[in-house]
């Protein structure tokens, strides 16, 4: 995933991973803030939205490392 930040209005930017080809429709999209990442269903953008600390988030994300191959 790309780092995004918020735009300087305050709004965030939302985006989808570059391995989500978008057919099924099954993706998600995440946002980061200063506090760490917010994750949404790209199908419904006003549903909820899961708040992962900075850290538990970078946990995550190097654990997926490890598991490509």
């Amino acid at each position: 995933m790309s780092n995004a930040e918020s735009k300087t209005d305050g709004s965030l930017i939302w985006f989808t991973s570059p391995y989500s080809n978008g057919a099924g429709g099954e993706c998600v999209e995440c946002a980061f803030t200063s506090d760490g990442a917010l994750v949404r269903d790209s199908k419904s953008a006003e549903g909820p939205v899961v708040v992962v600390q900075g850290h538990v988030w970078q946990s995550f994300i190097r654990h997926l490392k490890n598991q490509q191959p």
